[in-house]
């Protein structure tokens, strides 16, 4: 039986690279966004042509009443669901120093970036969790994809930053939670990726780059992130649960 994965944001950038990825290690997929589906007909297109069911589960997952429509359709078209990957978050709409920042700009961040997968990831493994106790041979896990910036201080985007520290505890709380039924938890934590949110800046990571900012003096790809992710899901870190993949070309190697 062909194993299958839910990953949010999944239409574009990393959450593309990730799918991408799964699709051909075998799996079947529910790929959640937020843009209506006749935009990202072609991505999903391309992912079929792999080999994948594809289905597509549009809504935020800022909104619980979203939340548990993608879960429906999801569900409805896989049958189960072997893999979470929580990916889809967003930059703060205007990045504004942490002493000028509003309110506005922090909730909605916090509330995509670490409420949405929070209670996302509570309602699947809820499932998962029950699904291996009555099949022991059931195979499952949860991967958070955070960033550089759960570490990295950046002040004119704080919320993002906090977010992504928030995420990562996030990933240790489910890790303690799941090893109770053998669900393995992981957090893959990117660097300097190129994708739509990172090409407003792309001058000054190329200038960053060009001064040594990373050991591999390059930008990484969404197909850098896939490959980490579809290692976690094929088992091939059976002793790491609540482990901290970093995908940065060695960027936060301190360096005299």
């Amino acid at each position: 039986m062909r194993k299958t994965a839910l990953i949010t944001g999944g239409s574009r950038g990393i959450g593309f690279g990730i799918a991408t990825a799964l699709a051909k290690e075998g799996f079947d997929l529910a790929i959640n966004g937020v843009r209506d589906e006749a935009y990202v007909g072609d991505a999903l297109g391309e992912l079929r042509a792999l080999g994948a069911e594809v289905v597509y589960c549009q809504g935020s997952i800022a909104s619980a009443t979203d939340r548990e429509a993608i879960l429906d359709k999801a569900y409805a078209g896989l049958g189960e669901i072997n893999v979470l990957v929580n990916n889809a978050g967003i930059a703060p709409r205007t990045r504004l120093d942490i002493l000028e920042t509003t309110i506005e700009n922090y909730e909605e961040v916090m509330t995509t970036n670490l409420q949405g997968p929070f209670f996302l990831t509570q309602a699947v493994a809820r499932r998962m969790a029950h699904t291996k106790q009555n099949n022991h041979a059931f195979e499952a896990a949860i991967i958070f994809v955070t960033s550089i910036s759960a570490t990295v201080a950046s002040i004119n985007r704080g919320e993002y930053c906090i977010s992504k520290a928030g995420l990562a505890m996030t990933n240790l709380l489910f890790a303690v939670k799941m090893a109770e039924f053998s669900i393995p938890v992981f957090e893959v934590r990117p660097g300097i990726v190129s994708t739509d949110m990172t090409s407003k800046v792309q001058e000054k990571y190329d200038n960053l780059f060009q001064s040594g900012i990373a050991l591999q003096p390059r930008w990484g790809t969404p197909e850098d992130v896939g490959k980490a992710v579809a290692s976690l899901t094929r088992g091939d870190f059976p002793y790491s649960t609540g482990q901290v993949i970093g995908v940065d070309g060695g960027m936060l190697i301190g360096r005299l």
